[in-house]
């Protein structure tokens, strides 16, 4: 059965020794971070602070930051399943008839079954069992962190951000930061290529245009927090994909004081509106790339209203030198998109976000090489895909290249890569927080071709072959190990 909320998650993380209460009071400016920092370096639980320093709400932190808690937050062994169930969809929609009977029968249920995975309104919702509004809204009266010394000042760091398309109407739901800047306003950190910011530049070019009405949910089922980071398409809806993921549809509900609909088993939300053209600055902040993004103008967020649970939990997170936790819900990211990217470029055979790329920067791919300049196209491809666009470097090796493994990628390009000729550079789109180009959101980046190469491609001299043992000699080894007293060294289960 799917988590119907935050709480029954952190029931469940208690019942495997993953969750640790704090009852010690805990400041939420800096020292919190800190805790939870530390924790997450030695491979710790989730965190409960059950006695934050000026509040009565308990915070919850490391939610996500282990591969052990991302799989059991979306109930699968993998992240890999996850991708297979994605790809068996996709051929399913793709690969025509079914044929024969036993397989419509099964491609009829699947197809029925889709039907599950969309959301469901419901009323008497969690999520509204106590409605604040006017004088008595009062963002202080969140827990929320400070997380960083430099920072402008709390942030509210994990929340799910609730736009909607003026001319579609389609929810889209987001992750982005927002500065406290008082009682009831907050910075609103879309960036440029984030669906959010292109709902707001759509109401901002409207004739006349009104306030876009805007909601922010904190906490839920760890399904729809997670959908909140993933790169979907500005169609798609990120609790359709919550839904697949929990094989069963999310309970929404109405807000309160705007037209949107919000997760019915959420924490806390906060209703309200961003005015068009109506900016202010916001940061520094402490962000996911290891450096402090600078001071920017961006829109603001009126809070008009907040409804909460009786007794809330209060999700955070934060962001740092890599890997911080939104490293782990980025890898789900990777393996669940690979199916999408095959669809496209069915070449490619795995990729890897490394966390030292910070999702943007660095991209490893490797590929089923059948003529020259193939790893090309999949560079262009790449740069050609929704948010890969910004991606910084790419690097293109051979299917038989272990992408997963950074050491074996590494070799391969300081021994394959001829710089005169392997170097693709091209100008583009960048990530907001990129901290190297010189221009803001534009700049370049490159592509680097590590494959093998043949004439062609300028390559006249013979590629040389790997260095590897015949296969006879290493079954001949592995059979005399224990005869050769050298089993205290390498138990003969662990040989290779």
């Amino acid at each position: 059965m799917p988590y119907q909320d935050l709480r029954e998650f952190l029931a469940f993380l208690e019942s495997k020794g993953d969750l640790r209460r704090v009852s010690a009071p805990v400041n939420p400016e800096l020292e919190l971070t800190e805790i939870a920092y530390r924790t997450l370096r030695a491979d710790g639980p989730a965190l409960l602070f059950e006695n934050v320093v000026g509040h009565d709400m308990p915070v919850a932190v490391n939610l996500f930051c282990a591969e052990r808690r991302m799989n059991w937050a979306l109930e699968v062994d993998d992240a890999d399943d996850l991708a297979a169930r994605l790809e068996s969809m996709i051929d399913l929609a793709l690969g025509g008839p079914p044929q024969g009977m036993m397989n419509k029968l099964r491609a009829l249920g699947r197809l029925a079954h889709v039907g599950a995975y969309q959301p469901r309104s419901v009323r008497n919702a969690p999520c509204q069992e106590r409605v604040i509004t006017g004088e008595d809204v009062d963002l202080y009266a969140l827990p929320v962190i400070k997380c960083w010394p430099e920072d402008a000042g709390p942030y509210i760091t994990l929340p799910l951000v609730i736009t909607k398309d003026p001319e579609t109407g389609t929810q889209n739901y987001g992750i982005y930061r927002m500065q406290v800047f008082d009682r009831n306003t907050t910075g609103m950190h879309w960036q440029t290529h984030k669906v959010g910011a292109r709902h707001y530049r759509a109401s901002s070019e409207r004739p006349n245009p009104l306030p876009m009405e805007v909601a922010v949910a904190l906490g839920g089922d760890p399904a729809s927090i997670w959908t909140g980071s993933a790169p979907l398409p500005p169609e798609v809806d990120e609790m359709t994909l919550a839904g697949f993921i929990r094989d069963a549809g999310v309970e929404l509900t109405p807000a309160v004081s705007v037209d949107l609909m919000v997760p019915a088993h959420a924490e806390i939300v906060l209703e309200g509106y961003v005015t068009p053209g109506e900016e202010r600055v916001e940061g520094p902040f402490g962000d996911h790339t290891g450096y402090y993004s600078l001071a920017e103008p961006y829109p603001v967020f009126h809070v008009t209203t907040i409804t909460r649970r009786h007794n809330p939990i209060y999700p955070t997170t934060f962001v740092g030198r890599p890997p911080t936790e939104d490293y782990w819900m980025g890898k789900v990211t990777e393996r669940v998109f690979l199916p999408l990217i095959r669809l496209i470029l069915p070449e490619v055979v795995d990729v890897n976000m490394p966390a030292e790329g910070i999702f943007h920067n660095l991209v490893l791919v490797s590929m089923k090489k059948e003529y020259p300049g193939h790893a090309r196209k999949v560079m262009y491809g790449l740069w050609g895909l929704g948010l890969l666009s910004l991606t910084k470097v790419i690097v293109v090796v051979d299917d038989f290249v272990d992408v997963q493994n950074p050491s074996e990628v590494a070799w391969r390009v300081a021994n394959n890569v001829n710089p005169g000729t392997d170097l693709v550079i091209v100008d583009g789109p960048i990530d907001d927080l990129d901290v190297a180009s010189p221009t803001p959101r534009f700049g370049s980046k490159v592509g680097i071709d590590a494959t093998r190469k043949g004439p062609q491609e300028g390559y006249h001299r013979e590629w040389p072959p790997d260095i590897e043992m015949s296969e006879e000699i290493r079954q001949r080894v592995t059979q005399r190990w224990e005869e050769l007293g050298l089993d205290d060294i390498i138990p003969p289960a662990n040989l290779r």
